[in-house]
Parts: C-alpha cells; sequence; structure tokens
C-alpha cells in the first residue's frame, strides 16, 4: 500500500493520530528530508523502527522504480514532506500515477494543507479557488504566466520563495492592476506567523521595506468582470478588429460580447449607432 500522509505546516499540536500511528508502524518511509522528518519524530515525541529513503524534488524520477518494487513486494510505503500534503508542489504525484498504474492501494491520511490554511486566513472568497503551484522564477515568465490568469475569478493561490517576493508583487501589480485584492501569509501555524491583507501596491510596499523569511503563500482575488469598463467607441472599435479578420458581424459581435463580458445586445447597439453615423458623413 502507498500511504501518502499530510504533515504539520509548523505546529506539531496539528499531527493527527492517524499520522503517528502510520510512523511508528511503518517499515519503509519516503522523506523529503530525513533530518526534519526526525525533527518532527522528536517533536510528537515518537520512535520508528523504519528505513528512510530520501525522496525529494531533485530525486523523484530516479526513485521511483526503487520505491514502487517496495510496494510490490508486499510492503507499505509512507511518504512524507517536510509540510502539508505530498504531492502538492511536492513529491508525490508521480509516485501515485505508479501505484495506480501497478494496482497498488493507495490511502491519503488527511491533515494540514498550506493551500485551504491560507484560503481561510485571507478572508478572499472561498467558494470556488485555483491553486497555481510556485510562481515562475524569472520576471519575463512570470508575467506571462500572471497575463494568462489575468481574467481568473477565482482566488488564485501560489507558493513563492521569501527571497523572490517583491519581484513577483511588483510583476502580479503590474498585470492584475495595482487595487487588487490579496494577501500574504507567512510562517502558517508557527510561532511568528504573519498575515498582511491589502492590496497589491500595498503588499509591495510592505515587501520592499521589510526583511522576508520563512514559507510563503500569496492569496490573490479573482477577476471582477463588472469592474471593466468598454466605452461604446471601445466596442465598435474591437468588432471591426473581428470583422478585419474575416468573421461575419453577427459572430464579431458574439465573440466581443463574451471577450468583454458585456451583453451582445450592448455590442450590437454599439455597432447600429456606428452604422447610424456612417450614413450621416458626407
Amino acid at each position: 500500500m502507498l500511504i501518502l500522509a499530510a504533515i504539520p505546516l509548523g505546529n506539531p499540536g496539528d499531527a493527527s493520530t492517524n499520522l503517528k500511528t502510520a510512523i511508528v508502524a511503518a517499515k519503509f518511509i519516503a522523506a523529503e528530508d530525513s533530518r526534519k522528518f526526525s525533527r518532527l519524530c522528536v517533536d510528537l515525541g515518537i520512535s520508528h523502527s523504519a528505513k528512510i529513503i530520501s525522496f525529494f524534488e531533485g530525486n523523484e524520477i530516479e526513485r521511483l522504480d526503487e520505491l514502487v518494487k517496495i510496494m510490490e513486494s508486499g510492503a507499505d510505503l509512507l511518504v512524507v514532506t517536510d509540510a502539508g500534503m505530498p504531492g502538492i508542489s511536492d513529491p508525490g504525484y508521480r509516485l501515485v500515477r505508479e501505484a495506480v498504474a501497478k494496482n497498488i492501494q493507495i490511502k491519503v491520511l488527511p491533515g494540514p494543507s498550506a493551500v485551504t490554511t491560507a484560503l481561510l486566513l485571507s478572508g478572499l472568497p472561498s467558494d470556488r479557488f485555483c491553486f497555481e503551484g510556485f510562481a515562475p522564477r524569472t520576471s519575463g515568465t512570470r508575467i506571462s504566466w500572471f497575463e494568462k490568469l489575468a481574467t481568473e475569478t477565482r482566488t488564485m493561490i501560489l507558493f513563492e520563495a521569501p527571497h523572490r517576493l517583491l519581484e513577483c508583487l511588483i510583476d502580479a501589480k503590474e498585470v492584475f492592476g495595482a487595487a487588487r485584492a490579496a494577501v500574504i501569509c507567512r510562517e502558517m501555524t508557527k510561532t511568528y506567523e504573519e498575515i498582511i491583507r491589502g492590496d497589491l501596491a500595498s503588499l509591495e510596499s510592505w515587501a520592499s521595506s521589510s526583511e522576508i523569511l520563512g514559507e510563503i503563500t500569496l492569496v490573490i482575488a479573482g477577476f471582477d468582470p463588472d469592474s471593466l469598463e468598454f466605452s461604446a467607441a471601445e466596442l465598435i472599435a474591437k468588432v471591426l478588429e473581428q470583422e478585419a479578420a474575416g468573421i461575419s458581424r453577427k459572430d464579431a459581435i458574439a465573440e466581443v460580447a463574451k471577450l468583454t463580458r458585456r451583453a451582445k445586445r450592448e455590442v450590437f447597439d454599439a455597432m447600429v449607432a456606428h452604422k447610424s453615423q456612417d450614413r450621416l458623413r458626407p
């Protein structure tokens, strides 16, 4: 059996009874960092006799065969990361995929998650959200990445390294606008937990004047379609642009209505007025 276990984000008191029992009983444990795992066991007041196998991003692929063979031999394999749930921007997904392909039973020990913890702490809408993992490391790629999310209406959650947070916020502000609501969640559940709420402009200001350490989760409000205003001239220009590309006026109006999230009637009326003005011109 493959057992995926959620690890406390920082406070050992968040560990479940099932997690402690699984660690004590395990014969094989795949751990992201053996030293951090040993420290966790000390904090939990438990000991184990398992063989610890290093399993992190850098060696995940080359370890797959070894770990699958352990499970095919009839032994259980417990997978833990440094914090949170395996497979969520941490090693685990590929191993789960291999287990599914080999008809190996999979069990999840639910528990702490930085994604949902940050979402609830943010105070932003939680009925619909998306997790985007780590932001790209370079500015150009990161801006393109944000541009693809520019009209995402769900609350967005992403991870960022502390030394790249300021640059990430600068790029997010450029794409989403300075007034977009966002929240920085730092060191969640730990002694120095810090939650900074505001808009992207104020978060950038905070990051530029603070020493940023620890684990960072960034939550950004989704796009509000009603926040965009389009003048009649802008709607007309967009329809004419579609027509120039060879699209019929009817289809062009429908496409522009979809792109701008305006009612088709509003776009149609703008084109009727535009046509009337053309007739009046000498």
